[in-house]
C-alpha cells in the first residue's frame, strides 16, 4: 500500500516550497489510494516556534491537503518527534552495541575552531573515518563519558554507497566525502538522520517525496537502513524552484526584494514582530495556488494548464515529474488565477463577493442583482476584491471631486438643465423599459443639440463619480430609481457652486 508522508519542522511559517512538497505527497496518495500522513520534526528546540505548527496546519487545511494520518489521528503515532524519545532509545542502544555509532564529546566552540583552522589552509574539515582518531570521542578517550557527548553514525572508510533516485536514477558516494553526522545531540534530542529512519520504518512509509536540498544526506540514510537491516522507501526529491531569474532558490528575500508571496497564509513573526501577507490574504484561491505549485516541476503534457484539485490527483503520476528545476512566475500565478476565478460558479462568487462586502460593512441584498454584476465584470478580474474595486458604485454613493468634474462637464448650465429634465423623466416612467429609455436619451441629445457621448458623459459622472464602469444602461437597470436621483441632484448641487 502507498503511505508517503509530509514531515515539517515547526520553526516558522509554512513555504510553498514545502507546501509544493506536501501537494506532490497528497497527490501521489490520492491518486493511488493509498494515506497521507502528517508528521512534525519538532526536536530542534533552539528554532522551535509554538505558533509554526498551527500556521503549517492552517496552511494545508486551507489548501484542501487534508492528512489521513497525524497529530490528531492515526495508529502510528504519536506523530511529533518529541513525543517519540522513548521509541528512539533501544535504537540508539542498538547502533551502539554493534558500534554503527558511537559517543563524540567535542562542544560546539571546539568544532567551529577546527572548522576555521581547515579553513585556513584551504581545505574542508570533514569528521570522518580520516579524521575521528586524532578528535574528541571514544576512539580517541580511554574514559567514555556519555553526558553531555553527542553520538555520531560511524561512517565505514573507503565504501561505496548506492542510492536509488526513482527521478535520478542510480548514484554512487565515495564514504570518504560524508561526515559521521551526529544523530543524538548534547542535549539528548535526536537528529533529523535518525528520527526520519526510524520513523518513516515505523510508520511503513513506501515512497518518500521531498526538496533536492536533501539530497546531500540521501547515503547518511541508506547506511541507517543497512545497519537496521530495514528495506529502504522509494525517494524522489524534487527540483528545486528558483526565483524569478531563474538564479537561486526561492527565498524570503526573493518575496520581499520583487513584491511576490511565499506564504499560503498570513504570518506574524513573533520575534520581528512583522506581518507577512500570504496568497489566501492577497485574494488568491487556493486551487489556484496548488495549479501553480503542481507545475514547478511537472507536467502531464498537452496544452491543459488549468486544473482543479480533483483533477490534479486523477492526472498526476511520477513519471512525469521534471528533472530540471522550476522558475517562478509571479504573472504566470495572477493569470491562473484569473482563470479559476472564471472558473467559479456565479452562486460561489456570489456568496465570496457577499463576503467581502460585509467585512467592508456594505449592504447589498438583492442577490440576483449581485450576480449580474459578477456576470459582467468577472472577466476583467483575476481577483474577488476586483469585482468590488471595479463595480463599487453599484454598492455606495461615489464621492464626487468638484475640480474633476468641472474639468469634464464645462458647460455647467447646460449640464444642469439635462440633468434637471433626466430627473423628471425619471419620476414619470419606468427606467428598466430599455426601450423607451434609448429613445429619451436620443430626443435629449437632438433637442439640447450635443452628441449622445456627451449625454452618456454627463451621465456616467453623475451615477459613477467618473468616466469610466460598465454600460450605462446596465447601471440604471441595476440601480435603484431612488439612488438615481439622488446622485444625479448631488452632481447638480455641485454645479450650483
Amino acid at each position: 500500500m502507498i503511505r508517503v508522508r509530509f514531515a515539517p519542522s515547526p520553526t516558522g511559517p509554512l513555504h510553498i516550497g514545502n507546501l509544493r512538497t506536501a501537494l506532490f505527497n497528497y497527490l501521489f496518495a490520492k491518486k493511488n489510494k493509498g494515506s497521507f500522513i502528517l508528521r512534525f520534526e519538532d526536536t530542534d528546540k533552539e528554532r522551535f516556534i509554538k505558533k509554526s505548527e498551527k500556521h503549517i496546519l492552517n496552511s494545508l487545511k486551507w489548501c484542501g491537503i487534508i492528512p489521513d494520518e497525524g497529530p490528531d489521528n492515526g495508529k502510528y503515532g504519536p506523530y511529533r518527534q518529541s513525543k517519540r524519545k522513548h521509541i528512539y532509545k533501544k535504537y540508539i542502544k542498538y547502533l551502539l552495541k554493534n558500534e554503527y555509532a558511537y559517543y563524540a564529546f567535542e562542544t560546539k566552540d571546539d568544532l567551529k575552531k577546527i572548522r576555521n583552522e581547515y579553513k585556513e589552509k584551504g581545505k574542508l574539515f570533514l569528521y570522518n573515518s580520516l579524521t575521528r582518531m586524532k578528535l574528541k570521542n571514544e576512539f580517541s578517550f580511554k574514559k567514555i563519558k556519555t553526558k553531555n557527548a553527542t553520538i555520531r553514525l560511524k561512517v565505514p572508510a573507503s565504501t561505496t554507497i548506492k542510492v536509488n533516485d526513482i527521478l535520478r536514477g542510480n548514484i554512487s558516494i565515495n564514504s570518504n566525502s560524508l561526515d559521521d553526522k551526529v544523530l543524538v545531540k548534547s542535549d539528548g534530542n535526536v537528529t533529523y538522520h535518525l528520527a526520519n529512519v526510524i520513523d518513516d520504518h515505523l510508520m511503513k512509509i513506501s515512497h518518500v517525496i521531498k526538496g533536492e536540498e536533501w539530497i546531500s544526506s540521501f547515503p547518511i540514510l541508506q547506511l541507517l537502513y543497512n545497519f537496521f537491516n530495514w528495506k529502504m522507501p522509494n525517494f524522489l526529491h524534487l527540483p528545486l524552484i528558483l526565483n524569478t531569474f531563474g538564479k537561486g532558490k526561492l527565498s524570503k528575500r526573493n518575496s520581499n526584494q520583487f513584491n511576490f508571496p511565499i506564504l499560503p497564509l498570513k504570518w506574524k513573526d513573533p520575534i520581528k514582530l512583522t506581518t507577512i501577507l500570504g496568497y489566501r490574504e492577497l485574494g488568491y484561491f487556493p486551487e489556484a495556488l496548488l495549479n501553480m505549485l503542481a507545475f514547478f516541476g511537472w507536467n502531464p503534457g498537452g496544452n491543459k494548464e488549468i486544473f482543479s484539485l480533483k483533477e490534479l490527483i486523477s492526472t498526476f503520476s511520477l513519471k512525469d515529474i521534471n528533472f530540471t528545476s522550476a522558475r517562478f512566475d509571479k504573472e504566470k500565478m495572477k493569470w491562473i488565477n484569473h482563470r479559476h476565478l472564471q472558473c467559479q460558479s456565479v452562486s460561489d462568487l456570489t456568496l465570496l463577493v457577499k463576503r467581502s462586502l460585509k467585512e467592508k460593512k456594505i449592504s447589498f441584498n438583492n442577490d440576483q442583482k449581485l450576480q449580474k454584476i459578477i456576470l459582467r465584470i468577472r472577466s476583467q478580474c483575476t481577483f474577488v476584491y476586483q469585482i468590488i474595486e471595479k463595480s463599487i458604485y453599484f454598492f455606495k454613493t461615489p464621492s464626487l471631486n468638484q475640480t474633476y468634474i468641472n474639468k469634464v462637464l464645462l458647460n455647467k448650465n447646460i449640464n444642469k438643465n439635462i440633468l434637471f429634465i433626466i430627473i423628471e423623466w425619471l419620476k414619470n416612467n419606468d427606467k428598466n423599459n430599455l426601450k423607451l429609455l434609448k429613445i429619451f436619451f436620443y430626443k435629449l441629445a437632438i433637442n439640447k443639440n450635443i452628441n449622445i457621448s456627451y449625454l452618456f458623459k454627463i451621465l456616467r459622472i453623475s451615477l459613477v463619480g467618473k468616466l469610466i464602469g460598465l454600460d450605462i444602461y446596465f447601471i440604471i437597470k441595476i440601480l435603484k430609481k431612488k439612488d438615481l436621483m439622488k446622485r444625479i441632484l448631488n452632481i447638480m448641487f455641485l454645479l450650483n457652486e
